[in-house]
């Protein structure tokens, strides 16, 4: 049973994943499907580096020790207590250094052929930015544009349930991009959270076949889209949805009708927008969401707000715009998506 360092490209050849680090460290980033068996959780590792700091290396490493062998005890009594023979982890911490090192040696006198990723989790986060450079060049992106209402996501979802391939960043980035855009009940994740879903749900596309993407700023909320991505969605070929008015308004109210729910909350994202508008302006948009009438507050930040936005932006950002294919509807029920999502396919 040799021991030797493993690589990403490793990863398949293991039982588990296991990442040691603590669980705030575990919460902004982390292998896909790791499990988190944590060393030394948050505030064990706050002690231990104020000691390291403020007292000795020597008194940080007794005290953390101890902590760590706990630590290690727990996990193979509550974790692994029922774990075969044949069990094969592969551990890693932040640099691959002395919590996996620790965690795999005391794995391996059990006698679990337990192996430790080299580099640990920055060599992941290395990989992954690799992959993401590699991977959105060649992809044979269809971006979707219109105006706020036009149904842009339904219609993604549309089009992958009749078999095409789908990016859905917002999805990802737990965010609708927009004032309004914070999806409830859903954090958005960490950037490198993020960079790591989008790079999951690259990999199993196939290069040969189109995939379709909305059109999106370089910020979906708090998330910065990668330059590699950016620059692809940008330079795409672009389908505009071109829908009427009353279409937009009308699903608007179907999809954002939570916002109702919480006119105070409203009200205080409105005010995000203070500086962009008239005072006058904002103010009565603010009374309309404490009201909860949301048709004029809607129709209003649609033509005094949005529209002007995208006519802004569009051109800017998305280089083939003038040559965009334009599909036009006066439906956007789920019907109408359906039906429109085909109409896309089509082109």
């Amino acid at each position: 049973m040799s021991h030797k360092l493993y690589t990403v490209e490793n990863l398949k050849e293991f039982s588990v994943i296991i990442d040691a680090r603590s669980p705030s460290e575990y919460a902004l980033d982390h292998i896909p499907g790791a499990i988190n068996c944590p060393v030394l959780d948050d505030e064990e590792r706050r002690i231990t580096g104020t000691t390291y700091v403020q007292v000795s290396a020597f008194e940080a490493r007794k005290i953390g020790g101890a902590m760590v062998a706990r630590n290690i005890a727990r996990h193979l009594d509550e974790s692994f207590a029922d774990k075969p023979r044949d069990w094969r982890p592969l551990i890693y911490c932040w640099r691959g250094g002395m919590r996996s090192g620790s965690f795999v040696n005391w794995l391996r006198l059990v006698g679990w052929d337990a192996q430790q990723l080299k580099g640990g989790y920055k060599a992941f986060r290395h990989h992954v930015m690799e992959r993401l450079n590699a991977l959105c060049p060649a992809l044979q992106l269809h971006v979707l544009c219109g105006p706020t209402g036009s149904a842009k996501t339904r219609v993604l979802q549309a089009l992958r349930e009749q078999g095409e391939q789908v990016l859905d960043l917002e999805a990802l980035a737990a965010h609708r991009g927009s004032v309004l855009g914070a999806v409830p009940g859903r954090e958005q994740p960490s950037q490198k959270g993020f960079e790591t879903q989008l790079m999951s749900a690259l990999e199993p596309l196939d290069p040969t076949r189109r995939v379709w993407v909305e059109a999106e700023s370089r910020r979906i909320g708090r998330i910065t889209v990668p330059d590699a991505l950016l620059l692809r969605l940008r330079e795409s070929p672009v389908v505009e949805i071109v829908a009427t008015p009353e279409a937009r308004l009308a699903y608007l109210l179907r999809d954002y009708a939570w916002l109702g729910d919480d006119p105070k909350g409203l009200a205080d994202k409105l005010g995000g927008l203070k500086g962009l508008l008239p005072n006058e302006t904002l103010e009565q948009w603010q009374a309309w969401a404490l009201a909860r009438e949301l048709p004029p507050l809607f129709a209003a930040l649609m033509a005094e707000h949005y529209d002007p936005q995208y006519a802004r932006s569009q051109g800017r950002h998305l280089q083939r715009l003038t040559q965009a294919r334009r599909v036009e509807t006066d439906d956007l029920t789920p019907d109408g998506i359906t039906a429109l999502a085909r109409q896309i396919t089509s082109l």
